[in-house]
């Protein structure tokens, strides 16, 4: 099991919010724990996503009202933080999988490639020339990338 942050816009495109929800779903029924911002937009599409298929969701709140969290968020954790929740996500996860693109998700995927932390990109912000990204153009290939991250030989 690892931890997998969804990142993305919170005004998210059709397009996009039907690959959050699948990929939340396909990381749900691997048995990762989704960790996102847990608001509207790719965040609740990948929350969607993953309580659907029995899954465990974290969001992490800008703000300090728990009932700001959209409503498949598992487990609810307000940071009172604001964007600065951004870099908890980022350190708490295994990889990143970023959907679409929007300034916030290109400041999460910019924390995540400075720590260290592997991005999946799926159609959005890729970073060319940094080994920690992976650019894909469908749901099943980040899914068989965040597979192939996550890997351990135990």
């Amino acid at each position: 099991m690892a931890h997998v942050g969804v990142v993305g816009p919170s005004s998210a495109d059709q397009r996009e919010l039907d690959d959050a929800e699948s990929l939340g779903q396909g990381l749900a029924q691997r048995g990762h724990v989704v960790v996102c911002g847990g608001l509207g937009g790719v965040m609740a599409a990948v929350s969607r996503g993953a309580a659907q298929s029995g899954g465990v969701v974290v969001g992490l709140l800008p703000g300090t009202d728990r009932s700001a969290a959209n409503p498949h968020v598992t487990v609810t954790i307000p940071t009172g933080l604001g964007e600065l929740r951004n870099a908890l996500l980022v350190r708490s996860c295994d990889v990143v999988v970023s959907v679409g693109g929007s300034w916030g998700t290109l400041s999460e995927v910019a924390l995540a490639v400075r720590t260290g932390v592997p991005v999946v990109a799926l159609r959005g912000w890729p970073l060319p020339g940094d080994p920690a990204m992976h650019a894909v153009d469908s749901v099943g290939e980040a899914l068989r990338t965040v597979d192939a991250l996550v890997r351990t030989d135990d």
